[in-house]
């Protein structure tokens, strides 16, 4: 099926709009490669930026459940498999342009992965999402049943081993990897949140969110550089305590769920959600779909 489609075979404006979204990144980062007919400086340019643009499209497929519970927009179902597929073919990317930075050679690529644990946990977490990614469809789910559930379970350690891969690869200059880490740390106390009962729609759970994963990001960043790094983490407390531009990580968690609180303040208005439908469609998915 093609990714502008619903399940039903008609064109949607909002899968379409997901799928290009998606799809511009890659352009723009593999571009200047192809451009430069995979020069050394674009191809390392491109392998960090893919890397991150992997775990970013990671981290929003696991928003979807959440987003859609506190907006009940259900057309967010339909997308969830294309993003996840996206992150897929973005660690690809990472990975090849990898290989192509170590000039094509098999033994050398296989000792880097084995001799370097950064690299070992990147490749564990690319097999993961392989695997995920093959059991995605209709059909698998039909094979696996019960299975299927648990096995997609296992998104959750490969995002860690994903930001883990990052912080060690990224090593003194941790800015992103600290935000990458500080959403995930938010999009779980989103699903503890629910897995308790609390309302996705509530502001109170959802601000109490906000401001514990904000805390949770300046936990992660002053442990890394506590432990890992010879900088002082006193300095990290200092910065995540002055307003300066950039935003630190921390300051930057919590803006985005307050963000959220608005969001789903938003998606209780009834007039707004029937505008929303309106730009996008009005089907409905099945209030039965398996969530993540």
């Amino acid at each position: 099926m093609y990714p502008w489609l619903d399940p039903s075979g008609r064109f949607s404006v909002f899968k379409l709009v997901v799928f290009v979204a998606l799809v511009v990144p890659g352009c723009l980062l593999l571009w200047p490669v192809i451009a430069e007919g995979g020069a050394t400086i674009p191809v390392k340019e491109a392998i960090l930026e893919s890397g991150e643009w992997a775990i970013r499209i990671l981290l929003i497929t696991l928003l979807v459940t959440p987003l859609r519970r506190m907006t009940r927009f259900s057309k967010l179902v339909q997308v969830r498999r294309q993003i996840g597929v996206a992150a897929f073919c973005y660690v690809m990317i990472h990975f090849g342009l990898y290989a192509i930075s170590q000039n094509l050679d098999p033994f050398r690529i296989a000792s880097e992965i084995v001799l370097r644990i950064y690299l070992t946990i990147g490749f564990v977490a690319l097999v993961g999402l392989a695997v995920l990614t093959a059991t995605s469809t209709k059909s698998a789910m039909r094979r696996l049943g019960a299975k299927w559930g648990r096995l997609h379970k296992l998104v959750y350690p490969i995002a860690v081993l994903g930001i883990v891969h990052f912080f060690l690869q990224s090593k003194i200059d941790v800015t992103e990897a600290t935000l990458m880490a500080g959403m995930f740390v938010g999009l779980m106390l989103y699903r503890f949140a629910h897995w308790r009962g609390w309302s996705l729609r509530s502001s109170k759970t959802l601000l109490s969110i906000a401001v514990l994963s904000g805390l949770a990001t300046a936990g992660i960043e002053y442990a890394w550089y506590g432990l890992a790094t010879g900088i002082p983490a006193d300095r990290v407390v200092a910065a995540n305590l002055e307003c300066m531009w950039p935003l630190r990580p921390a300051w930057t968690v919590l803006l985005a769920g307050i963000g959220f609180a608005v969001i789903a303040q938003f998606g209780r208005d009834k007039p707004a959600r029937s505008m929303i439908a309106r730009v996008f469609g009005t089907q409905k998915v099945a209030a039965g779909a398996s969530s993540r």
